[in-house]
């Protein structure tokens, strides 16, 4: 394996997408490429390949045992690629039972991540784009909801590191400050 693998993470919201975006095209002015792969798209990818799934609704309804393989085959797909990758998912995923790891332990000894970043925000401002942002479905949550999650977040971000040895670093995203986000999301990145 040659290259970084950098798992970004961050709540529904929080503008990590297009911090990535940003960051990468920055990083490429400067002679450093990076590639960003989706981990949800990949896991859809894979099912699909196998003939589990025809359209990505179908996901949730696979057997847990067979969502954990696949999340497995797609952490050890992204594990062989050659490069800077840049894998964008979730550190968590909040459930009506409680929070599910985003890369359990089977998906890390595949993946082997170098670093896990947490883009993180005001929740206040997550609340907000949230509401402004008419393109997504989401569930209706409070910032203290928000918060928790980004916590929960931090904590299983920590749990990766111990488990892998990779470091964990935050990146603030704040409003009108996105230029900052990606300066300091480029600074991890170099």
């Amino acid at each position: 394996m040659s290259g970084k693998r950098v798992v970004i993470t961050g709540v529904p919201g929080v503008g990590k997408t297009t911090v990535i975006e940003e960051s990468m095209k920055r990083l490429a002015g400067e002679g450093i490429p990076y590639k960003a792969v989706n981990f949800g798209t990949c896991m859809f990818e894979t099912a699909k390949a196998e003939g589990k799934v025809e359209d990505r609704d179908q996901m949730r309804t696979l057997d847990k045992d067979v969502q954990k393989e696949l999340q497995r085959l797609a952490g050890k797909r992204i594990g062989e690629m050659e490069g800077n990758i840049i894998v964008d998912t979730h550190a968590s995923v909040k459930t009506p039972v409680g929070y599910l790891p985003g890369l359990p332990a089977w998906v890390l000894t595949e993946l082997k991540p170098d670093m896990v970043v947490l883009v993180e925000a005001d929740e206040d401002q997550i609340l907000m784009r949230r509401m402004d942002d008419e393109s997504r479905r989401r569930d209706p949550e409070g910032s203290r909801s928000i918060a928790e999650h980004q916590g929960i977040n931090r904590a299983f971000a920590a749990a990766y590191g111990m488990l892998t040895g990779c470091t964990v670093q935050v990146v603030r995203n704040e409003n009108y400050l996105l230029d900052h986000a990606v300066e300091a999301m480029a600074r991890v990145l170099r």
